[in-house]
């Protein structure tokens, strides 16, 4: 029987899946039913009866796909990472911005790929805005996830929370400044859950564009603030999109502005595939969901699912 698509929901930049008999599972990796990962993933993909896939994960996965799917010229809708810029102009309403940047930076601890882990702000009102950002920052709440007043809670694993702690290090390597957090461990956590995979939400500041950490992937409740020059209104819009374009990824950007024509202007410019304006995770299933450069190939989403998962096909009869 031939397979009719795919659906595959993996990436390496989590922890493995762990039988559910035998210790608790890693929460947001799903392989539909199929444990072993390593023995599962390639012969799947790659077998010539299943005729397309669609993959969301990392970007490193998500490369090993379609090297393995090449050679059937199979159908593929890759929904990869991302290093997504959140861009606060002067004119913007100051509270909103800042409560839909501490919302970008470290919903879910910052494991969520449209995150707004690079947080442009223009240099005009980057005191006053830094200044409700960090003491909102200050006020997050690091804890047990059964704990409603809890606002952060732990990292998928081991292996992640170590990945996202070598960022922060790295930050201060590479000239950048903690603002708030760092790599020692919260200090609300609760006894019973000191072992627990917890990292403080980090604002870093200071970073020079070419830095690692404002180009790769962290994955975790890391942001970088960068200001931009907003001395003369047009280089400096010009100046912050080349900024936020000039990343491997193209997923998604917020920005954040009164002005609606700069709004669609830059919204425009912008190299990704869903902008926000003054807002964040603002989601409609209908329409059209995916990633530019690094970030995916295809679209997903109402239509354009019902376009991916099927064929069309042309009949013509001479009557």
């Amino acid at each position: 029987m031939r397979v009719q698509a795919v659906r595959v929901h993996f990436a390496h930049r989590l922890s493995p899946l762990r039988h559910p008999q035998r210790g608790r599972h890693s929460a947001g990796r799903r392989q539909h039913g199929l444990w072993r990962r390593a023995r599962c993933r390639r012969p799947l993909v790659a077998h010539p009866d299943v005729p397309l896939v669609s993959f969301t994960g990392s970007t490193a996965t998500g490369e090993r796909i379609a090297k393995a799917t090449a050679p059937h010229v199979k159908k593929l809708s890759l929904e990869l990472g991302g290093k997504n810029a959140n861009i606060v102009f002067a004119d913007a309403d100051i509270d909103a911005a800042v409560a839909g940047a501490v919302k970008a930076s470290f919903a879910n601890q910052g494991q969520i790929c449209l995150c707004g882990s690079r947080l442009f702000v223009a240099n005009s009102i980057y005191d006053i805005f830094m200044a409700k950002f960090l003491a909102a920052v200050a006020a997050l709440k690091t804890g047990d996830p059964a704990d409603p007043a809890s606002n952060l809670g732990a990292l998928v694993s081991a292996q992640h929370k170590e990945k996202v702690l070598s960022y922060i290090a790295l930050a201060v390597e590479e000239g950048g400044s903690l603002a708030a957090g760092g790599p020692d461990p919260p200090a609300d956590i609760p006894s019973h859950l000191a072992d627990g995979y917890y990292v403080s939400p980090t604002v870093v500041t200071g970073l020079d564009m070419s830095a690692r950490c404002n180009n790769e992937e962290i994955f975790g409740p890391v942001v970088g603030v960068i200001r931009f020059d907003d001395s003369s209104a047009d280089a400096g819009a010009a100046a912050v999109i080349a900024d936020a374009n000039a990343v491997a990824y193209g997923l998604s950007a917020s920005v954040w502005t009164s002005d609606l024509t700069r709004a669609h202007t830059v919204a425009q410019a912008l190299d990704v595939g869903t902008v926000w304006i003054n807002c964040w995770l603002v989601r409609d299933l209908r329409v059209p969901f995916g990633g530019q450069k690094h970030s995916g190939v295809g679209r997903e989403g109402g239509e354009y699912s019902l376009e991916f998962y099927t064929e069309q096909k042309t009949v013509c009869i001479k009557l």
